[in-house]
């Protein structure tokens, strides 16, 4: 079984009388790049600031590492929460510094850290004077003092360009396989997170609605022929056993054939020739995005 960085069983959060977080359990391994997905306002934001023990819990557990959250335990996880605290009138470097007095790091460290995240020019420039990405890279930065095995990032590249967006997620990968840091990572930018993301949970008014590897949501997304005719399982055999197209599913006289779309014309017609009448052909997929709103389900507004 894979090593569990990060687990919670049961964890629920109020505000009052008002339940945030309600009854979540989630399962982070090793080397994973979770993606935490959900609209604003689903709790993100609570789920993580309770993991890193800045809120108390109404209710459940926080596993880190395999223990019971505690102190040591939270010193392996870097974290990146809302907008990074900075210090304007002080360059990359000063800023590091003072931060590296509670995480540790020395000089060359910081030096070797800036450089990764691609603030190697502006070491010396005050951070007043950079960009939102550039902040942003900071922040991720400061969260790497101290060779954390886990880093949480919420909603990392929120307010981005494109081009910043890209630079923060090439930083994810590479710190992902060249320094097997696991990432616990949330955003409602779904097209952002597809982009990297490993594992996905999927959040909606403080319900963890579903865990789901990325394979496994590339095969439910994947486009196939939805093909009703007067015999399908004649049908399913011909076209498994000359047209080596071997996964059929058979509902009824539909068909659900998983293979290129460009090979309906000729599956329709190789089936004609066979005596089989076709009264239906169509593509079917459900893009990620359906896939996700699906899950979640309606959204007040």
């Amino acid at each position: 079984m894979d090593e569990l960085v990060l687990q919670t069983k049961g964890l629920t959060k109020k505000f009052g009388k008002k339940i945030v977080v309600n009854d979540l359990s989630l399962n982070i391994r090793k080397g994973d790049i979770y993606g935490f997905i959900g609209p604003n306002g689903a709790g993100k934001t609570t789920v993580m600031k309770v993991i890193l023990g800045l809120l108390f819990p109404n209710g459940g557990e926080v596993k880190l590492f395999g223990e019971n959250q505690n102190l040591k335990n939270l010193r392996r996880v870097g974290s990146l929460i809302e907008s990074p605290g900075l210090y304007g009138n002080c360059s990359a470097f000063e800023n590091m510094k003072r931060f590296a007095i509670l995480s540790g790091g020395t000089d060359a460290q910081i030096h070797e850290i800036l450089d990764l995240v691609g603030l190697k020019d502006a070491t010396y420039k005050k951070v007043k004077t950079f960009s939102l990405g550039m902040k942003q890279r900071l922040g991720i930065a400061v969260a790497l003092l101290g060779d954390p095995e886990l880093l949480v990032l919420d909603e990392p590249v929120n307010g981005l360009d494109p081009m910043g967006m890209k630079m923060v997620r090439d930083i994810i990968l590479r710190v992902n396989q060249e320094r097997g840091v696991t990432f616990f990572i949330s955003s409602h930018l779904l097209g952002e997170l597809e982009k990297i993301s490993t594992r996905y949970g999927i959040i909606q008014y403080g319900v963890l609605t579903e865990e789901i590897s990325a394979e496994k949501l590339a095969q439910k997304c994947r486009k196939s022929i939805l093909l009703t005719c007067s015999e399908p399982e004649k049908a399913a055999k011909i076209i498994t056993e000359q047209m080596q197209i071997p996964e059929i599913y058979i509902k009824e006289h539909t068909l659900n054939i998983i293979a290129d779309i460009a090979r309906s014309a000729e599956i329709n017609t190789k089936l004609v020739s066979e005596g089989i009448a076709v009264s239906e052909l169509t593509v079917m997929s459900v893009s990620y995005e359906d896939y996700f709103l699906q899950k979640m389900g309606p959204v007040n507004v």
